[in-house]
């Protein structure tokens, strides 16, 4: 079970952190120094290398969380906060793969193609969707951390 719980913990760490790092320090500062083309094509490349981490990351917490709750004897044998911390997770988990294949994609192709506009549209998306999962990632973090305290 340790071996799971440090897995579940470092996942998340990659993930919420990756997101509090982007979205709190790199994205004023690329906001405010770089022009469309070049914030643009840096957010293209960050995405690239940070989603290629979130993947692991999601595998890493999904499965390991399954394995501590199977330990445990199953959903019914788990404390609430974790039901809590499931279902946050899973719902932050389709918002990542919404963003990876939606708005992401499009980031991509229009970057590609130099269409600065509409690759601007695309990145406003993904800002407002990782801004959701960064506050859920950060509530998640809490009831995983407190929950027991409320049970």
């Amino acid at each position: 079970m340790d071996i799971a719980r440090f897995i579940h913990v470092l996942g998340t760490v990659v993930w919420v952190g990756g997101m509090f790092f982007a979205y709190v320090a790199l994205r004023p500062v690329a906001a405010s120094l770089l022009q469309p083309p070049e914030r643009l094509r840096l957010w293209g490349g960050t995405f690239r290398s940070f989603f290629m981490w979130v993947w692991v990351s999601v595998t890493g917490i999904l499965a390991s969380g399954l394995w501590m709750i199977m330990l445990l004897g199953g959903f019914a044998g788990v404390p609430v906060h974790v039901h809590i911390m499931f279902a946050i997770g899973v719902v932050m988990m389709v918002i990542f793969v919404q963003i990876y294949f939606a708005p992401y994609g499009r980031l991509k192709g229009f970057v590609a193609v130099q269409d600065w506009k509409a690759a601007g549209a695309a990145l406003g998306q993904i800002r407002k969707l990782v801004g959701i999962n960064l506050v859920l990632g950060l509530i998640t973090v809490a009831v995983g951390t407190a929950g027991r305290l409320l049970t």
